[in-house]
């Protein structure tokens, strides 16, 4: 079983979960505003803190603000398991494809304290 688990910002469709979860059922992949995730609204900040507690990389497409949130985060002497950037130019399957293929292959604390901008 593999140990990267994703957090789904609330902006980011909720299809990306379902089909992420029919190709891989074993996978740990939560959504704002689930049982047990961050309720919907939870500010930057707040969200970072919890990917933090509970040892989840953020999916977001929040490519605005999020890295000034990283920073000020890191400046706080906190950590987080690592940020992932959607892509607006790749398709849906595209980014299924690439989520799962970083899933399969990575290790928990590889993308430490780092946004990553999808495709790698």
């Amino acid at each position: 079983m593999n140990a990267v688990r994703y957090l789904l910002d609330e902006h980011v469709d909720p299809l990306y979960r379902t089909e992420l979860l029919k190709r891989e059922p074993s996978m740990t992949i939560w959504r704002i505003g689930i049982l047990g995730a961050p309720p919907k609204g939870t500010l930057d900040p707040d969200i970072l803190r919890w990917c933090e507690e509970n040892a989840f990389i953020l999916v977001t497409n929040n490519r605005k603000s999020m890295p000034r949130h990283l920073q000020d985060h890191l400046d706080e002497g906190r950590h987080v398991p690592g940020i992932f950037e959607l892509n607006p130019k790749m398709g849906v399957g595209e980014t299924i494809e690439e989520l799962l293929m970083i899933w399969a292959a990575s290790q928990p604390d590889e993308y430490r304290d780092r946004i990553i901008y999808l495709p790698l």
